[in-house]
């Protein structure tokens, strides 16, 4: 299956190291080789780095790597393909506008029945079951809410009962984000830890890089990350439990 990686902050960060061990896993100590990919939001923009290549020896990955770029919500998957053909149009994440705002969504897992789903004016571009479930995410959300709606957090409960329909479909493991909230649904396996002061040193699983984040940091800091498996083994994480999910903001959890 793919590996997912997310972060919410509550001020611009950079997701240089944890995104240096997800690297190693695509191809290198991972089979995840079909392809990765990161998007990164800044404002109400964001920025998309995609390669069907095997991450640990994509040129676009090392260059992400060494380019801190310094983002408060943040969605990367590395892809193990087995609904659709190895190709960038089959590469997570993806990202479609609802409500004026960039949403951007990836999934591990593999669906049943998938092709029922009605997705409305939403297309799916590749030929993933990853793409046709968002597409009907975000179609359901456009039904319910044809305005922008103002309680976000119901939005997301909602799209938490939607999450669940789709797991009834196969593992559905997912990350979407409008470049706010980051939500985490856990199908099988889904992880996180919330870093704040007083930071500490953290290694990583997959390669020997560690990394003292009291020396990258300010008091007032607050950074969660979200990954599959756990990307450091010094530090203590947390598991979501299977069919529950977790809704971060500005680096806290809210839900």
């Amino acid at each position: 299956m793919c590996e997912l990686l997310g972060m919410s902050a509550n001020v611009p960060t950079d997701i240089c190291f944890s995104f240096t061990g997800l690297v190693q896993r695509g191809g290198g100590t991972g089979p995840h080789k079909d392809g990765w990919g990161i998007t990164f939001y800044e404002g109400k923009g964001c920025r998309t780095f995609k390669d069907p290549q095997p991450s640990f020896r994509s040129p676009i990955a090392r260059l992400v790597q060494e380019y801190p770029i310094k983002s408060c919500s943040v969605i990367a998957h590395i892809r193990q393909a087995n609904r659709g053909k190895v190709a960038l149009e089959n590469t997570h994440p993806f990202t479609r506008e609802l409500w004026g705002r960039n949403w951007t969504y990836a999934h591990n897992g593999q669906l049943k029945g998938y092709h029922s789903l009605d997705t409305g004016h939403f297309r799916p571009v590749g030929e993933t079951d990853s793409e046709y479930a968002f597409c009907w995410l975000l179609h359901k959300l456009n039904e319910r809410y044809p305005r922008t709606p103002g309680n976000m957090p119901a939005v997301f409960r909602y799209i938490a009962q939607l999450a669940g329909e789709l797991r009834e479909k196969g593992v559905f493991n997912m990350l979407l984000s409008d470049g706010r909230y980051v939500m985490a649904y856990c199908s099988t396996r889904l992880h996180w830890i919330t870093r704040r002061a007083p930071f500490g040193v953290a290694t990583l699983l997959d390669q020997d890089v560690e990394i003292d984040f009291q020396k990258e940091t300010t008091p007032n800091d607050v950074v969660t990350v979200i990954a599959t498996q756990p990307l450091t083994g010094n530090e203590t994480w947390t598991q979501i439990e299977p069919g529950s999910w977790a809704l971060f903001c500005l680096g806290d959890r809210i839900v």
